[in-house]
């Protein structure tokens, strides 16, 4: 045993993967404890706010301010406020609005702003307009407020004696606040979906449970798989045939047709982690049995079998202690690969939307789930779906890679 798992070890591809995988793992053990967010809390009212550091604007108002010189702030705040996107969005608005498109210079921001300014107005509905698009341009219209103006805010409250609103501060364009001064920040390094929710918190979260249906659909479908694999092909016979049967019934009809039509069945309310978990373990087995069988035929007539069986042993003796230990290690091979079709399994199924209800925990299909229905990958919210194709890809990739390293230790015609 010491030494196979020197072995183990000793493999370039297993060790690659188990560490990878085992960082994942560390991952989403530890975050909970260091960020104890409700992973599905509505932080943000709105949707897809983009990654970075947020801070606080009424705390930032009330910080100790510094006055620097720099000379490319103007061009810095226009330039984020106004992309190649927002200058033809506006160009198209007034093009429609009738103004001719070669007296439009979208690189000429002073007199682009000035036709803005002069001739937009959120009561006009320009031809073929929809409300979604009418309310985009109030927001740039919001946005475009005194962004070429050189003078300060004025910050004015009214005053409770005479309801009248008196100028009680001057904040100037050359005015900084540090960071670290300001009392309310909130960093969101992958921004929020589109319920408003730490897209980090709940791909953590997510992460773990997708690894908890898939150690209990794999789980499921291995013990599942082994025992009909060592039963069918120690026994033989009778017993043999029926389990086959089943077997080949179960290999005509494809598994995955088969998961949609059970969790269609079962209904969202009473779809959880475990119960699709379960479902996908119990139609996931075929392939291992029909792997475990041919395993065991092969070693049933072999002069340690044959000698157990003339000792007098028992059927389930000799199983356990005469033909499991030789095809453990092909056992432990599927199990990983159980739990990587199982993860990928339940992200196809709740894409589809008949994955785990929706209103308790996230999953990564959920995930993608969300980000396709309010069209985040149209939209060019990235940080929705990306993060989470990244995490399948990397659970796969560390369990498949685990998988050929030991293939390839006790498969010594793959050996380099």
């Amino acid at each position: 045993m010491k030494n196979t798992i020197q072995q183990v070890f000793h493999s370039r591809k297993f060790v690659t993967g188990f560490s990878i995988f085992m960082a994942l793992l560390l991952i989403v053990f530890f975050y909970p404890f260091l960020i104890k967010d409700d992973p599905l809390a509505i932080i943000g009212q709105g949707n897809f706010f983009p990654p970075g550091i947020y801070v606080n604007v009424y705390d930032s108002l009330h910080s100790t301010t510094y006055i620097l010189n720099l000379d490319d702030a103007a061009v810095k705040r226009i330039g984020n406020t106004l992309g190649d996107q927002e200058r033809q969005d506006i160009k198209d608005w007034l093009v429609a609005y009738g103004i001719p498109e070669d007296q439009i210079d979208i690189d000429n921001t002073k007199q682009l702003l000035t036709q803005w300014e002069e001739n937009y107005d959120p009561n006009i509905s320009v031809t073929d307009m929809t409300f979604a698009r009418q309310r985009y341009y109030e927001r740039i219209d919001t946005s475009l407020k005194g962004l070429l103006s050189t003078e300060g805010m004025i910050i004015a409250k009214t005053n409770p004696q005479t309801g009248v609103l008196e100028q009680t501060d001057t904040i100037e364009q050359s005015e900084y606040a540090d960071i670290s001064e300001v009392a309310n920040i909130k960093v969101l390094p992958l921004g929020t979906d589109n319920f408003g929710r730490d897209v980090l918190t709940e791909l953590v979260k997510a992460t773990g449970v997708s690894l908890q249906i898939g150690f209990i659909a794999g789980t499921i479908a291995t013990l599942i798989g082994l025992f009909l694999g060592l039963l069918s092909g120690y026994v033989g016979g009778l017993m043999d045939d029926i389990i086959m049967f089943f077997t080949n019934l179960f290999t005509v009809i494809p598994s995955f047709v088969l998961l949609i039509l059970i969790s269609f069945s079962i209904g969202q309310d009473n779809r959880g982690a475990s119960t699709i978990a379960v479902v996908i373990g119990f139609t996931s087995w075929v392939w291992t049995a029909r792997a475990v069988r041919s395993q065991v035929i092969s070693l049933r007539n072999r002069d340690h079998v044959n000698l157990s069986k003339l000792s007098g042993h028992s059927t389930f003796h000799i199983i356990i202690n005469d033909i499991l230990p030789y095809i453990a290690s092909y056992v432990i091979m599927a199990l990983i690969l159980q739990i990587s079709s199982a993860i990928l399994a339940e992200a196809s199924l709740s894409i589809l939307g008949l994955g785990p209800r929706t209103t308790e925990i996230p999953t990564l299909g959920l995930m993608m789930n969300w980000a396709m229905i309010y069209q985040a990958q149209i939209l060019g919210k990235w940080w929705a779906y990306f993060p989470v194709i990244v995490m399948i890809a990397l659970i796969t990739f560390s369990l498949n890679l685990m998988n050929t390293g030991l293939d390839q230790v006790f498969n010594p015609a793959l050996r380099d």
